[in-house]
Order: C-alpha cells, then sequence, then structure tokens
C-alpha cells in the first residue's frame, strides 16, 4: 500500500469512528500529533528497548515506543487527508530537496 492509499484508509476510518462529524481544529489535531510524540518519549523514559512493543493485557491495546510513532503519523495522515495534500507527494518533494543539502546543514 502506497502512503496516499494509506492516507486515505486512515482518514476514511477515522470519518467511519466519528471523528469528523465536526470541523477539527488544526491547532487541537497538532497537539494531538505532539501527544502521541511524547507517548514515545515515555516509553523510551519507561527504559525499554526502542523495538519492543506489545499489547495490553486487558485491552489488547498495541503500546510501546514504536506504536507510539505509529500513532504521530496515523495523526498526521487523517490531518493530511483532511486538508486535501497528498503526504506522499509531499514527503518526495521534501526527501529530494534534503537530497541538495549539504553535509549537516545548519552546522548544529
Amino acid at each position: 500500500m502506497t502512503i496516499s492509499e494509506w492516507q486515505k484508509e486512515i482518514h476514511a476510518l477515522a470519518v467511519h469512528k466519528g471523528w469528523w462529524e465536526t470541523a477539527r481544529n488544526t491547532g487541537e489535531m497538532l497537539a494531538l500529533v505532539h501527544s502521541e510524540i511524547s507517548e514515545a518519549l515515555e516509553a523510551y523514559r519507561d527504559g525499554n528497548p526502542l523495538d519492543d512493543y506489545y499489547c495490553h493485557l486487558e485491552t489488547g491495546k498495541p503500546e510501546g515506543f514504536p506504536i507510539e510513532l505509529a500513532d504521530a503519523v496515523i495523526r498526521i495522515l487523517d490531518l493530511a487527508e483532511s486538508c486535501g495534500f497528498d503526504m506522499e507527494e509531499m514527503i518526495s518533494r521534501k526527501h529530494a530537496y534534503n537530497q541538495t543539502r549539504e553535509y549537516r546543514h545548519g552546522g548544529k
């Protein structure tokens, strides 16, 4: 499945599950992406191996560092589809530009 296809499927599921019954606030959506990254940080701080993921015993919900990164990507793709732009194309454009940049550009 392509990134574009994932984007459409992810957004369609969010719509189906009722998350878009009313207009979503873009700032709130960005904060939710940030919250997933914060959850990844907490998983990292717990000291588990980065590739460790597991399912919650009672709910079966996947958890762990890589799952939180996946949640952030899912939220980004959902937002992108709602805005009407193709993240696959945006990633391709940005990656092509990054290939032209100097080694450790910015000097930091």
